[in-house]
């Protein structure tokens, strides 16, 4: 985390004022407790998000106007919160499905720059908006395709997405991405940010062990209170 990426240019010195602006929003949403080892740069990036995404949402419409209107909160804290209980080692591959406008992979690509992100939807207009933002921040490690994640064949060490269906449904249509072995200290899964009850489903889950977290252990904001992370593995 510490290193500079290599598609990163130094950050200029007139947005120093933008950094101690940002470092200001940073505080209620905890950021720099959570995350103490972000480079400028990763502050730059993901306080540029929230515009552009404002920019992008006024010409194809990929996030509600209430959750524009929460941004910081429901999109880049809720994404960002994946990496407040797994840290994924350099080189790891991870696919993102259903990514709409680019959630969590993007914010998720600039925690981690040396992690491999594929972010995949079956709408063209919502890839494009993802495509717009990774190219104004140079993403390098980001790919996003316009696919079905049932017609792709390639493994990854990790699927990540935010409840775009029910869980037993998910693993079938994307259990099979996920490729055994993994370079991490945990074992390579599916991690889903999930909120409401769904105990019943993961009941209803075979073959794949199971972990849930709750992100109000570490998010004391209302919106929070009943969002998860549930972690399923073999």
């Amino acid at each position: 985390m510490g290193e500079q990426h290599p598609c990163v240019s130094r950050i200029h010195p007139a947005g120093i004022h933008l950094l101690i602006t940002f470092a200001f929003l940073l505080l209620p949403l905890n950021l720099s407790t959570h995350f103490p080892n972000l480079t400028p740069e990763q502050l730059e990036r993901l306080d540029a998000l929230e515009g552009l995404y404002a920019e992008w949402n006024s010409r194809i419409n990929v996030i509600s106007r209430k959750d524009m209107e929460h941004f910081a909160e429901r999109h880049l804290l809720h994404s960002l919160s994946l990496g407040m209980f797994f840290s994924f080692s350099p080189g790891t591959t991870v696919l993102d499905v259903g990514t709409g406008g680019g959630f969590p992979g993007i914010p998720l690509a600039i925690l981690f720059p040396e992690v491999q992100f594929t972010l995949v939807d079956s709408v063209a207009k919502k890839i494009r908006v993802v495509q717009e933002v990774q190219a104004a921040l140079h993403l390098s490690n980001v790919t996003a395709e316009v696919t079905r994640v049932e017609q792709m064949r390639r493994s990854f060490d990790f699927v990540v997405s935010r409840a775009v269906t029910a869980l037993p449904a998910f693993i079938k249509l994307a259990g099979n991405r996920v490729a055994p072995g993994g370079c991490n200290t945990f074992p390579n899964g599916i991690l889903y940010l999930k909120g409401g009850a769904f105990e019943e489903e993961l009941l209803q889950i075979r073959g794949w062990r199971s972990g849930v977290f709750s992100l109000s252990e570490k998010l004391p904001e209302p919106f929070f209170e009943t969002k998860k992370l549930v972690y399923l593995y073999r």
